[in-house]
C-alpha cells in the first residue's frame, strides 16, 4: 500500500510539473506576441513618416492585425480543442515570426529615406537657395509629373507592412483561447486566477521589452550605416525623423520563432492538477473516459458547435461582458496606439523619449497589478460575484482619476504663420495659414516645405527663408542662420534648426500626466484579473474555449479594426500643416493643433468608457439572483469535500478494506 501511495504522489508531481511547463511556455509566447505587438504600435509614427501616409491609413495598417486574427479566431477556438493544442500554439508562433519578417522587407526594397528640406544637406555655403534673397526666384517648386509621387512614396511598399501584420494576426490567433482553456482544463480552479495572472504578467513584460526596443530603434536613423550622420539636418525630436523601424521587426521575428519550440514537446492532454486523493483520481479518470466515449459517438466534431453558440448567445452575463469589452477596447486601443504621437505633439518629446517614458511609467505598475490581483483571488477564494464587484468599482475609481489628465495642458508650439502671427500674437485658425508677412514677402520662399527653425525670440518659423534669414554659418544640424528680418530682437536676429522647446512648465505637465497615468494603470490592472474571471466562470467548462474565442472575435471586429481607423481620421482632422512630397501632394502631418488633439485623445475614450458602466451595473444586478456554471463547480467541490470529511470515520468503520480496494483499482487504471 505504501508503494501505491508513492506511485500516486509521483504521478501527481509529474502532472503538476507538466502544467507548469506549459504555463512557462505560454508565458513566453505571451511575451513574444506582445513584444511584437507593442513594437508595432510604437513604430506607427515612424511608418507614417517613412511612407508619407496619413494617420487614418496608418490606423488601418495597425488594425490589419485584428483582420488576420478574426479570420480564424472562432474556428481555432472551437476546433483547436479537438486538436493538439500545444502544437497549434507553436505553429502560430512560427507564423507570427514570418509576419514580422515580412514587415521589415520594405526597408530592403526601397531607396534611402529622403526628408523634405530647404537646407543644403552638405551645408555648401556657395548655395544660398535656402535663404531669403530679395527679388530672387523660388528654387523649390514641386514637379507637375504625377508619376513622381508614385516613384517617391513607392505607394505599394506599405502593403508589405499591412500583409505582414495580417499574417502576424493569423499566427497570434490560437495563443490566447487555446492557452487559457488548456490552463483552465488542467489546473486547479483556485490556482487558475494566479496562473492567468502570471500569463498576463508575461503580457506586460513583452510590451516593456518591446517599448525599450522601440525607443532604441526610434533613436537610430533609418538608414544608419549608409548615411553620414554629420550630413543630417534633423534630430530625433523633428517630425521628419524616421528611426530604424525595420530592425526591431527582425528581432521580433527571431523571438517568436524561438518561443514556438517548447510547444512541440508538450502533451495533448494532462490529468487535472493537484487531485486530493485516490477517489478524485478514479473520478477524474472515469469522467475523462466518459467524455472520450461521448466524443467517439459523435458523427462529426462540429455536432455541438451550434448548441454551444446558442448557449453563449443566450447567456445575458456573457453578452453584457462582451459589450463592455468592446466599448472599453475602443477606448484603450486608441489611447495605446496614439500615445507616442500624443506625447510628441502635446509635450514636444521625441518618439524615442515618448516610447521610453510610456514603458517605464506604465508597464511595471501594470505587471504588479496583475500579480496582486491574481494573488487576491487565490488567497481569499473570491466568488464570481465578489470578483465582479471588485472589477467594477476599481475600474470606476480609475475612470474618475482619468479626468485629471485634462488639467495637464501644454499650449501649441509657436510657429509663425501657423499657430501664431509673426508679431507673436495667438493666430486665429479660422483665417487659415498666412505664412507670408511683410518681412519675407520679397524672399520668394516656398510656402509648403516644412524645415522649421527656432529664432532668438522664442518663435519658430517654417523655414529659414520664411524667417527672413539672409546668411548662415556652420554645417549640418549645427547651422546657424543670421540677419533674419522676421525675428525682432535686440541681438543678432539669428535662428537654429528645429522647433523651439516648449519650456519647463510643459515638462512639469508631462511629469504630472505620466504619474497620473501610472496610478490609473495600477488601479485598472488590479481590476483586470477579477473581471476576466467573471468571463471564464459565467460560461460552462465545455464552452470555455469557444467563449473566449467569441469574446476575442467581437473585440477584434468592433474595436480592434475600426478604432484606429476612425481615431486616425479624427487626428488627421486637426492637422495644421501637412508635409509636401516632391510632386506637390501632401504627405505625413508635421504639426497638429494640440488643444483639439487633446480633446480627441482624452475626450473620446472618456465618453466611450463612461457608457460601458451601464452594462457593468446590469451585470452586478443579474449576479444577485443567478448561480453561474463556475460557481456550481466550485461549490460542488466544496460540498463534496465537506461531506467527505464529515463522514470519514463512518466510512472507515463500515468499509475497512475500501482504501485497499481503491488503491488496487488506481494501480490498475494508472
Amino acid at each position: 500500500m505504501g508503494e501505491t501511495e508513492k506511485r500516486i504522489e509521483t504521478h501527481r508531481i509529474r502532472c503538476l510539473s507538466k502544467v507548469k511547463m506549459f504555463l512557462l511556455a505560454l508565458t513566453c509566447a505571451y511575451i513574444s506576441k506582445t513584444l511584437s505587438g507593442a513594437y508595432m504600435n510604437s513604430m506607427l509614427t515612424q511608418i507614417e513618416r517613412q511612407f508619407n501616409i496619413p494617420t487614418s491609413l496608418v490606423g488601418f495598417i495597425n488594425g490589419s492585425f485584428e483582420i488576420g486574427n478574426l479570420l480564424l479566431i472562432i474556428f481555432v477556438s472551437y476546433f483547436g480543442t479537438k486538436l493538439h493544442r500545444p502544437i497549434v500554439i507553436g505553429v502560430g508562433c512560427v507564423i507570427m515570426g514570418l509576419g514580422c519578417f515580412l514587415q521589415s522587407l520594405p526597408h530592403f526594397l526601397m531607396n534611402r529615406y529622403e526628408y523634405e528640406s530647404t537646407v543644403s544637406v552638405s551645408g555648401n555655403l556657395s548655395s544660398n537657395s535656402f535663404l531669403c534673397v530679395e527679388n530672387g526666384t523660388e528654387i523649390f517648386k514641386p514637379t507637375e509629373d504625377p508619376s513622381g509621387c508614385v516613384k517617391e512614396v513607392k505607394s505599394l511598399m506599405w502593403v508589405y507592412v499591412l500583409v505582414g501584420n495580417i499574417i502576424r494576426g493569423i499566427g497570434e490567433t490560437p495563443i490566447m483561447p487555446l492557452g487559457i482553456s488548456y490552463i483552465e482544463d488542467f489546473a486547479k480552479s483556485e490556482n487558475s486566477p494566479l496562473y492567468i495572472g502570471f500569463i498576463e504578467t508575461g503580457a506586460i513584460i513583452g510590451p516593456l521589452i518591446g517599448l525599450l526596443l522601440a525607443s532604441f530603434c526610434a533613436n537610430v536613423y533609418v538608414d544608419t550605416g549608409s548615411v553620414n550622420a554629420d550630413d543630417l539636418t534633423i534630430t530625433p525630436t523633428d517630425t521628419r525623423w524616421v528611426g530604424a523601424w525595420w530592425f526591431g521587426f527582425l528581432i521580433c521575428a527571431g523571438v517568436n520563432v524561438l518561443t514556438a519550440v517548447p510547444f512541440f514537446f508538450l502533451p495533448k492532454t494532462l490529468p487535472k492538477e493537484g487531485l486530493k486523493d485516490n477517489t478524485d483520481i478514479i473520478k477524474n479518470y472515469k469522467e475523462e473516459k466518459h467524455e472520450n466515449e461521448i466524443k467517439k459517438e459523435e458523427d462529426t466534431i462540429t455536432k455541438d458547435f451550434l448548441p454551444f453558440m446558442k448557449s453563449l448567445l443566450c447567456n445575458p452575463i456573457y453578452m453584457l461582458f462582451i459589450l463592455i469589452s468592446v466599448i472599453q477596447f475602443n477606448a484603450f486601443v486608441n489611447m495605446i496606439s496614439f500615445m507616442p504621437k500624443y506625447l510628441e505633439q502635446q509635450y514636444g518629446k521625441s518618439s524615442s523619449d515618448s516610447i521610453f517614458l510610456i514603458g517605464i511609467y506604465n508597464l511595471p505598475v501594470i505587471c504588479i497589478g496583475y500579480i496582486v490581483g491574481g494573488l487576491i483571488m487565490k488567497k481569499y477564494k473570491l466568488t464570481v460575484k465578489q470578483a465582479a464587484h471588485i472589477g467594477c468599482w476599481l475600474s470606476l475609481l480609475e475612470y474618475l482619476l482619468y479626468f485629471f489628465a485634462f488639467l495637464t495642458v501644454c499650449e501649441n508650439s509657436s510657429v509663425a504663420g501657423i499657430t501664431t502671427a509673426y508679431d507673436g500674437m495667438q493666430h486665429n485658425f479660422s483665417m487659415g495659414n498666412t505664412v507670408f508677412a511683410d518681412c519675407n514677402m520679397d524672399c520668394n520662399c516656398p510656402n509648403k516645405i516644412w524645415d522649421p527653425v527656432c529664432g532668438d525670440n522664442g518663435l519658430s518659423y517654417m523655414s529659414a527663408c520664411l524667417a527672413g534669414c539672409k546668411t548662415s554659418t556652420g554645417t549640418g544640424i549645427n547651422m546657424v542662420f543670421q540677419n533674419c528680418s522676421c525675428i525682432q530682437t535686440s541681438e543678432n536676429s539669428s535662428a537654429v534648426l528645429g522647433l523651439c522647446e516648449k519650456g519647463h512648465d510643459c515638462s512639469m505637465m508631462l511629469q504630472y500626466f505620466l504619474i497620473l497615468s501610472a496610478v490609473s494603470s495600477f488601479i485598472y490592472s488590479l481590476a483586470a484579473i477579477p473581471g476576466y474571471m467573471v468571463l471564464l466562470r459565467c460560461i460552462k467548462s465545455e464552452e470555455k474555449s469557444l467563449g473566449v474565442g467569441l469574446h476575442t472575435f467581437c473585440t477584434r471586429v468592433f474595436a480592434g479594426i475600426p478604432a484606429p481607423i476612425y481615431f486616425g481620421a479624427l487626428v488627421d482632422s486637426v492637422c495644421l500643416h501637412w508635409g509636401t512630397l516632391k510632386c506637390g501632394k501632401p504627405g505625413a502631418c508635421r504639426i497638429y493643433d494640440s488643444t483639439n488633439f487633446r480633446y480627441i485623445y482624452l475626450g473620446l475614450p472618456a465618453a466611450l468608457r463612461g457608457s460601458s458602466y451601464i452594462p457593468a451595473l446590469l451585470i452586478l444586478f443579474l449576479l444577485r439572483k443567478r448561480i453561474l456554471p463556475g460557481e456550481n463547480v466550485s461549490s460542488g467541490i466544496v460540498l463534496t469535500e465537506a461531506k467527505t470529511m464529515g463522514k470519514e470515520n463512518e466510512c472507515k468503520e463500515m468499509h475497512p478494506n475500501s482504501k485497499v480496494l481503491n488503491d488496487d483499482e488506481v494501480k490498475t487504471k494508472l
